[in-house]
């Protein structure tokens, strides 16, 4: 079984729902006592949003990548980024890196091309809703990808950050999703809905939408599973 190192704190509610994810999917693959084995670097996740906030992405480059060598360093052999929205630094990380960086939008591409849906709606921070690098990875594999109005996208953002990401999950903000989605759905016929932020799906689950829903932190742990179990 290879070692998985995760990029993780982005925030820690998602990562604990890696971790056991992570244990979870190999204790249901090889049975008994059997767990993951996994190196976690958890950030300080204040610093990375002031970061985001300024537009100071070198600068959480520069933190990820440290972290990352020091998790290869360790014995990690390969590595996830615990969270969509700094996949916009996964080019640079992975190429000072000699492990494989798993990519959540390229498994989610093969989720969604595993249902045969081509048009999706994407939701996310505004940084991944409203910035190229994760809807122009998705179109690299033949998805076309929507994204909401203004007014909800700043939902939808205000939501991960002032809630989620806080351990809050509010009834009043599931139905906003809720409308969100169903919008989608009706004005824009897509097929599926990717929930491109790691702690969304602490909100909303299958039955709140009557497109599938695609679980990027469940994909994302899947994917890593498969590879440390694989020869």
């Amino acid at each position: 079984m290879k070692t998985i190192g995760l990029l993780g704190g982005m925030s820690w509610e998602s990562t604990a729902v890696y971790y056991q994810l992570l244990n979870r999917l190999v204790r249901d693959e090889l049975g008994g006592l059997h767990s993951a084995k996994v190196i976690l670097h958890s950030f300080n996740f204040e610093e990375i949003v002031a970061y985001q906030k300024a537009g100071e992405w070198q600068k959480a480059a520069d933190m990820l990548l440290d972290a990352a060598r020091k998790l290869e360093a360790s014995g990690a052999e390969l590595l996830l980024i615990c969270t969509n929205t700094m996949h916009t630094l996964a080019p640079e990380i992975q190429s000072g890196l000699n492990i494989p960086l798993v990519h959540i939008a390229d498994v989610t591409a093969e989720a969604l091309r595993a249902k045969g849906v081509q048009k999706a709606a994407l939701l996310g921070t505004r940084y991944t809703m409203e910035q190229d690098f994760y809807r122009e990875r998705l179109q690299e594999h033949g998805v076309e990808v929507i994204v909401p109005g203004t007014v909800e996208r700043q939902d939808v953002h205000d939501i991960i950050f002032d809630e989620l990401c806080q351990g809050q999950v509010l009834e009043h903000s599931r139905r906003r999703y809720c409308e969100i989605m169903a919008r989608l759905t009706e004005e824009q016929g897509v097929e599926g809905i990717i929930l491109g932020c790691t702690e969304i799906p602490l909100l909303v689950q299958e039955e709140d939408a009557c497109v599938p829903l695609f679980d990027t932190t469940y994909l994302h742990a899947k994917k890593a599973v498969e590879m440390a179990l694989s020869n």
